[in-house]
């Protein structure tokens, strides 16, 4: 009797001390870079206070994690805290990811933008692509010297592919336009980012973008009255007279998803590619400089990624070395896309 009696306290105690059965379930977010007000790591904390919001949960986040021993250290704390949910966002942090979730699984992590997953770690990431696209069109047409600046971080395939798109984006409505790109081998580090910036400004680049953090290329392009289109966020007060737009993310709306699948212990492992049509990609609102015949274009194509109606990736597709990557009336597929890791005809720059 003493045993079965005991065996249903211990039954009891691990029930109700469990991070999934308890009242109020605790989700933790942790950022490469500081939060700000602006790029990367802000965007995802808006995603994680509109987390905040639902009932029964309660969000903390760090910031400014590296990637390697520290990003260990942290999800390890978490994890011993009762966090039932991790967000890990950076795509550095990965194998990190892997190695603790072993150590921890009853804990559920989600990696953002990696490929590796286990029965307790499933990736994500938003189809920003799609984004990069529309904004491309924006500065093929209010670019005067066919020259776009690209300022991105490191060669991965989720930057080539932006750039690729963005390229895309561009050409089809300017076929001289040529986009120029500068890695800063960095997520965050303002001071180079702008010195990146103003590499490509000196080669005649009079629209300016970016794949880093911090709003310092769009403040350098407005320095030298060039146009700039930012990235995860709207970036417009940091440069009112130059932004066009920025391709952005709306992390919220598939955050409450995932959280809400956790709380209702029906959340399993897979891989979320979510898009425009699924609201978690856009583009934030014009620049008073675009002209209305820019932004109806833009609209047009928006309209129909929305209705899955537009494909981004489709042959015919030259590489920069002006070689047949993808024959005409082909689509790429999705491991295609997200393994892209050559440059379109138009992108002047080394993918290594």
């Amino acid at each position: 009797m003493r045993k079965k009696l005991g065996g249903i306290l211990f039954l009891f105690v691990f029930l109700f001390t469990s991070p999934l059965m308890a009242k109020e379930i605790k989700v933790g977010f942790i950022y490469v870079s500081p939060v700000g007000d602006a790029g990367y790591s802000y965007a995802h904390d808006l995603g994680r206070r509109e987390v905040a919001k639902l009932p029964g949960v309660k969000t903390f986040y760090l910031e400014s994690i590296r990637e390697g021993q520290d990003v260990e250290r942290v999800l390890t704390n978490m994890a011993r805290q009762g966090y039932a949910l991790i967000f890990a966002t950076s795509y550095g942090y990965m194998d990190s990811v892997i190695k603790i979730a072993k150590r921890f699984p009853k804990v559920i992590f989600m990696h953002c933008s990696g490929f590796k997953r286990a029965k307790n770690v499933g990736t994500y990431f938003a189809r920003m692509y799609q984004a990069r696209y529309l904004t491309g069109i924006v500065a093929g047409y209010m670019t005067k010297s066919n020259i776009l600046g690209y300022v991105a971080a490191y060669p991965l395939p989720e930057l080539i592919r932006g750039i690729n798109a963005f390229t895309l984006g561009a050409k089809s409505v300017n076929p001289k336009v040529q986009v120029r790109v500068v890695w800063t081998k960095s997520w965050y580090d303002p001071a180079t980012e702008k010195e990146a910036a103003k590499s490509l400004l000196d080669v005649g680049a009079d629209v300016i973008t970016q794949h880093v953090d911090s709003p310092a290329p769009q403040e350098a392009a407005q320095e030298a009255g060039v146009y700039a289109i930012g990235y995860d966020s709207d970036m417009s007060k940091f440069a009112p007279n130059a932004e066009l737009t920025s391709a952005i993310a709306n992390w919220g709306n598939l955050y409450k998803k995932i959280v809400i699948q956790v709380k209702n212990h029906n959340w399993k492992s897979s891989n979320i590619w979510a898009g425009i049509d699924e609201g978690v990609v856009d583009i934030a609102p014009f620049g008073k400089m675009v002209p209305d015949r820019v932004r109806q274009r833009v609209m047009e194509i928006r309209d129909k990624m929305k209705k899955k109606k537009f494909v981004v990736f489709k042959g015919p597709l030259y590489d920069q070395n002006h070689k047949l990557r993808i024959k005409k009336g082909q689509k790429m597929s999705d491991a295609q896309i997200w393994s892209m890791n050559w440059f379109v005809d138009g992108v002047i720059g080394s993918t290594k």
